[in-house]
């Protein structure tokens, strides 16, 4: 009697139609795959298994991981060297397993160091198995070769961003479907959050407007953006305003904020958690943010923002011929216009950020714009009709059951 293979052990006695090989490189991956996952798995009840690599919400949906996920989601150029030899083992052994389990299709997870040399290995050792990226390298905004290089080892694009279909049309990309943002499946839970409760735990004035400021969340982004934050807080209270001011902080970096807030001259209040973040952006009149993911969140909300940022005087130049979009702020890029006003290096200054946000505070045509524009994201960040999850699954599923002639050649796949 022949050996069992690896799909036959997964499956046990039952009979399941697809096997998929899941692979995230972070923690916000495994938020990401554990929703895909449950989707494929609503889609085809009893009928998926799942090997790969992935964290706790991966596992939970019924991922078999090859290696703890903390072996490999180190963040930074000085983690990532001290981690080396251990993630070279890991993509290598994550190749291994991948071939010998033959699967129906390989999904990978943003985290491009790692999932992409794992994509193509895996293509030249069996180039029949097909291969999902879910989430878009940056190529609209920097380094846009890199759209045509994923074209020999990834079958499709699962796009966050709406206009990432066009982008990787443009740069002969492979085919690319936007299937929404995340962040979209969190609406209800958002809109439920009631911002009075912060209001009255903390015991902030009901008649102060709120300025919730977001200096970052890596230490180099602290660095050079709390002194300027908080000397554009004291210009606007020299003008003769009076407000009342959050800072939104992550347990990692609390301690590093703590000792930046000694140049300032009024203490704010910190809060930390998901819930309280959101009801500080429910709360405020206007947010003053470090540009990055958080802007978007702030946008979803609808909360006005003056945006900034700066990075070494070594780096900026290289920066600034990398970058080749016309902004940083993710919802300017989403709506197709800066209606967010953004402020880089010698440009961010206290005064021309205070000016901004004052704009962004006051009733006016500044503010209205933000406004009007911003109640247009949550629309923009979704399919009509589906979650994300549900529809990257769809294509997944497609491809696993199909081969890598899906998309055919009349598909609309890449828009």
């Amino acid at each position: 009697m022949n050996d069992p293979t690896i799909r036959e052990v997964i499956a046990g006695e039952e009979v399941h139609d697809l096997l998929l090989f899941v692979v995230a490189g972070e923690h916000s991956g495994d938020a990401l795959g554990g929703k895909l996952m449950a989707a494929l798995s609503a889609m085809r009840p009893g009928r998926v298994r799942f090997l790969g690599v992935g964290g706790p919400l991966m596992t939970a949906q019924g991922l078999v991981p090859q290696f703890p996920l903390d072996d490999v989601a180190v963040m930074g150029p000085g983690a990532i060297l001290a981690r080396l030899p251990l993630i070279l083992r890991r993509i290598r052994s994550t190749v291994e397993a991948a071939i010998a389990a033959e699967p129906d299709a390989v999904i990978i997870i943003d985290s491009p160091e790692f999932t992409h040399p794992i994509a193509k290995r895996i293509r030249k050792r069996n180039p029949d198995i097909p291969i999902i990226d879910y989430v878009s390298p940056s190529v609209w905004a920097w380094r846009p070769g890199r759209a045509k290089k994923m074209r020999p080892y990834v079958d499709h694009i699962l796009a966050l961003w709406p206009f990432e279909p066009e982008v990787h049309r443009k740069l002969d990309g492979p085919a690319c479907s936007f299937v929404g943002h995340p962040l979209s499946e969190r609406q209800a839970w958002i809109d439920a959050l009631d911002p009075a409760l912060l209001q009255e735990r903390w015991g902030l004035a009901k008649d102060a407007p709120v300025i919730v400021v977001l200096p970052g969340s890596r230490a180099s982004e602290i660095g050079r953006l709390m002194k300027p934050f908080g000397e554009t807080l004291d210009r606007l209270r020299k003008a003769g305003r009076t407000f009342e001011v959050i800072v939104p902080v992550v347990p990692s970096v609390r301690p590093l904020v703590e000792q930046h807030l000694a140049s300032w001259s009024r203490r704010p209040l910190l809060v930390e958690g998901e819930e309280d973040k959101f009801r500080a952006f429910k709360l405020a009149r206007a947010a003053l943010a470090a540009s990055g993911t958080v802007t978007l969140e702030l946008g979803f909300v609808g909360t006005p923002m003056v945006v900034a940022y700066r990075v070494g005087k070594v780096t900026a130049p290289v920066f600034r011929r990398l970058i080749k979009s016309p902004s940083t702020v993710l919802p300017n890029l989403v709506l197709g216009r800066n209606v967010v006003p953004e402020f880089h290096q010698e440009r961010a200054t206290p005064a021309n950020l205070a000016n901004a946000l004052a704009e962004a505070m006051d009733d006016g045509p500044g503010r209205t714009r933000q406004v009007e524009a911003l109640a247009q994201l949550p629309d923009a960040l979704h399919l009509a009709g589906q979650a994300p999850s549900e529809a990257a699954a769809r294509i997944v599923i497609d491809y696993a059951l199909n081969g890598r002639g899906w998309p055919r050649p009349d598909s609309k796949a890449r828009g």
